[in-house]
C-alpha cells in the first residue's frame, strides 16, 4: 500500500524542483472565443480520467447540470466514454464554441467534441491519434483558440520523453498546420506547459512544467530520484504573437503553471503561481516599457509546501483564487494592487484540491480534485468530486457535491462551462 509522501520528502521535492498542475474557466477563455457566458452557465463538463476498478475505468467527458431549479441540478446527465485510460487532462474550446478538444497526456490523443449542437448530449466528432508521429511532440496539454486555428502547448516529446517541447497548431477541422519549438537560446529550457495572450498587445505567454518521464512517474518514486528531480521547468517565454517567435525568456523559478491576464481594459498586466516556490509572479511592462517578470506574494506558508495548482482571476481583475493541494484549500486574493496582491479569503474544500473555475460575474465557483493519476493522494485521502459553491464576497457556501467514486466516474480534473444560446446570456 503506497503513502503519501512525506514532509521532510515534499520539502526535498519543492527544493530539488517538481510538481504539476493545470487550466479553466470562464475568464480564463482564449480571447478569439465567441460566446462568453456572462449569464447563468447550464452545464458543466468535466474531463475525467479512469481508474481502475471504478466504474468502466475509462476516461470519459461528465456533463453536470447547473440551472438553478432544474429537477437533475447538481447531477450527472451524461456521460461519453473514449476508452482506455490515457491521463485525461485538459480541454479548450474553438473559437466558434461549438467544439470542445479535450487531450490525454499519456497516449496524446485528442478528442473533439460537439458540444455546440445540444450542450447538454455532447458528442464525440473526431479524434486524432498520431500526434506524436506527425509533430514528434507528445503530452498535449493547454487547448487555445486562435480564429480558425486551435493552439496545442505539449508537454514533452516522442525522442526521450524529457521536458523539451512546442507549440502545435492546428485548423478547426483538426488538420495539422504547423509547429513551433519552444526555445532553447537566451535562457530559454524549452519546457512547455500554459497559453495566455493578449492580442491588444500581440503578445502572448507560456509557463513550463515537465516532461512525460516525470508526470508519469509515481510522485513518490519521483521524489527521490534527484535526477528527475532536476527536470522541471524554470521559465515564462513572451512571443510575439503574429510572428510566433519569442522575444524574452523571463527566469521564473518552481515551474509556474497557468496565466492569466488581466482582463479589465488596458490592465496590461499577468498572474501566474510557481507550484514549487508557492509564490505568485506578475508579468508586467516597467518605466522603460520592458516587460519583467518578479515575484509579488507567497501562496500561504512556502514552508508547508501548500503546493499551488490552478488559479482563477475574477472578470474586472480585482481578485485571484488559488488552490493549494496538499491542503486541499481554496485561497482568495485581493489584486486591487497588482504589485502586492494580499490573501483575504480561505476555504478548505477536501483533502485535495486542483482546479477551480468561476462564473463571469464571480457568484458560482466549482471545485475538482485530481492533479494527475499517479500524483493525486492515497487511500482515503484520494477524494474524487466535483463541489460547486455560492460566493457572495464574503463567504463560499456548498450548493451541490458529485461525488465521482460513488457515481463510478473516476478522476474528477478540468471543467467547462457550456449554455443554450437562446437561454443564457452570451456576448
Amino acid at each position: 500500500m503506497k503513502s503519501l509522501p512525506s514532509r521532510a520528502v515534499l520539502c526535498a521535492l519543492l527544493l530539488g524542483g517538481a510538481l504539476a498542475p493545470a487550466i479553466a474557466d470562464e475568464t480564463c477563455n482564449s480571447p478569439f472565443m465567441s460566446g462568453l457566458i456572462k449569464g447563468q452557465e447550464q452545464y458543466l463538463h468535466v474531463w475525467t480520467l479512469g481508474e481502475k476498478g471504478v466504474g468502466d475505468g475509462s476516461d470519459k467527458l461528465v456533463t453536470i447540470d447547473v440551472i438553478p431549479g432544474s429537477a437533475t441540478y447538481g447531477k450527472v446527465i451524461h456521460t461519453i466514454a473514449v476508452g482506455g485510460r490515457g491521463e485525461a487532462h485538459h480541454m479548450g474550446f474553438s473559437d466558434d464554441r461549438k467544439y470542445l478538444w479535450a487531450g490525454r497526456l499519456d497516449d496524446s490523443k485528442i478528442f473533439i467534441f460537439d458540444v455546440g449542437s445540444d450542450p447538454s448530449t455532447p458528442k464525440l466528432v473526431k479524434t486524432i491519434d498520431n500526434l506524436a508521429e506527425s509533430t514528434g511532440y507528445v503530452g498535449p496539454h493547454t487547448f487555445y483558440a486562435l480564429p480558425g486555428r486551435m493552439l496545442v502547448q505539449a508537454l514533452s516529446n516522442k525522442k526521450d520523453h524529457g521536458g523539451v517541447t512546442g507549440l502545435i497548431t492546428y485548423n478547426n477541422a483538426g488538420e495539422l498546420v504547423t509547429t513551433t519549438p519552444m526555445p532553447l537560446t537566451d535562457g530559454g529550457d524549452g519546457y512547455g506547459y500554459d497559453i495566455a495572450i493578449n492580442p491588444a498587445q500581440n503578445r502572448m505567454l507560456t509557463s513550463s512544467f515537465t516532461g512525460w518521464t516525470n508526470y508519469m512517474m509515481d510522485l513518490s518514486q519521483l521524489i527521490q530520484d534527484d535526477s528527475a528531480m532536476k527536470n522541471f521547468g524554470n521559465t515564462m517565454v513572451m512571443w510575439d504573437l503574429k510572428a510566433m517567435k519569442p522575444l524574452k525568456v523571463f527566469s521564473v523559478p518552481g515551474a509556474p503553471l497557468e496565466i492569466r491576464w488581466a482582463l479589465k481594459p488596458g490592465a496590461n498586466w499577468a498572474i501566474t503561481a510557481g507550484a514549487l516556490t508557492s509564490k505568485l509572479y506578475l508579468i508586467k511592462q516597467d518605466d522603460k516599457n520592458e516587460w519583467q517578470a518578479k515575484a509579488v506574494a507567497d501562496v500561504g506558508d512556502p514552508s508547508k509546501i501548500p503546493l499551488p495548482v490552478d488559479i482563477s482571476i475574477s472578470s474586472d481583475a480585482s481578485s485571484l483564487w488559488v488552490n493549494t493541494f496538499m491542503d486541499g484549500t481554496a485561497r482568495l486574493f485581493d489584486l486591487s494592487n497588482p504589485e502586492a496582491p494580499k490573501q483575504v479569503y480561505a476555504k478548505k474544500i477536501g483533502a485535495q484540491v486542483n482546479m477551480v473555475s468561476q462564473s463571469w460575474d464571480g457568484k458560482r465557483v466549482y471545485f475538482t480534485t485530481s492533479l494527475l493519476a499517479n500524483w493525486d493522494k492515497k487511500n482515503a485521502d484520494n477524494e474524487q468530486f466535483l463541489k460547486g459553491y455560492s460566493w457572495d464576497g464574503k463567504e463560499l457556501r456548498e450548493d451541490f457535491v458529485v461525488d465521482f467514486h460513488k457515481e463510478g466516474l473516476g478522476r474528477a480534473h478540468h471543467m467547462k462551462f457550456t449554455a443554450r444560446a437562446q437561454k443564457a446570456e452570451l456576448r
